[in-house]
């Protein structure tokens, strides 16, 4: 067909791509394992009901990809571009996502267990509902997002960007708050343990003594 991209198989096991134009490729529902992405572009992709098995993609471009459905166990998608990317219901196991970015991406439903989200940018994600127990938010940038209802329990937000961020009736038991803007957040039906309380009051300004 005129102007159609030729298929491009996925790599074999433990293959090396780099600097790969992988924009349109066609890979529903391939299985990949232990293959490295450093620097390939994915642009309008369908990787639905992907699955990967310790592979890497470093700084890769992900824009416009379609991966509803996948499955990611092992891997890591380092300073990755997630640029309006279709990610429903996709399945993170002990995956690393750092230093990557996710503007107009469609996010939930997900299931993400033992994931490393440090130093993303998911501002103004919609991440309500969904369990992020015991996962490491370090530095991460959640401007505005929507983290409504969220299982927040134990996760490692140190230092995280929170300014305008929606937490109604999040559990943040457990969590480390480190260098949160208490004073600016709307705390409606949030569940604190006694030390985060300690921090809400003294950011207002109390003494607790």
């Amino acid at each position: 067909m005129p102007g159609s991209r030729p298929h491009v198989r996925p790599p074999e096991d433990d293959a090396e791509v780099t600097d790969a134009d992988l924009s349109s490729v066609d890979w529903w529902g391939a299985e990949l394992e232990g293959v490295t992405f450093t620097r390939c572009r994915f642009h309008d992709a369908d990787l639905t009901e992907l699955v990967t098995r310790r592979c890497v993609f470093d700084s890769c471009v992900l824009t416009g990809v379609r991966m509803s459905g996948s499955r990611h166990r092992g891997s890591a998608f380092l300073s990755c571009r997630f640029d309006r990317a279709r990610l429903i219901d996709v399945v993170w196991d002990g995956c690393k996502l750092t230093g990557s970015h996710f503007p107009g991406a469609t996010l939930r439903p997900l299931t993400s267990t033992d994931c490393d989200w440090s130093w993303t940018s998911l501002r103004g994600a919609d991440l309500s509902g969904t369990d992020l127990s015991g996962q490491r938010f370090r530095e991460a940038d959640l401007t505005d997002a929507d983290l409504r209802e969220c299982d927040l329990t134990g996760a490692d937000l140190d230092r995280a960007r929170m300014q305008g961020a929606k937490l109604r009736g999040a559990d943040l038991r457990g969590a480390a708050t480190e260098a949160w803007p208490w004073r600016g957040l709307e705390l409606t039906g949030v569940r604190l343990d006694l030390p985060q309380a300690v921090q809400v009051t003294q950011s207002l300004g109390a003494r607790v003594e």
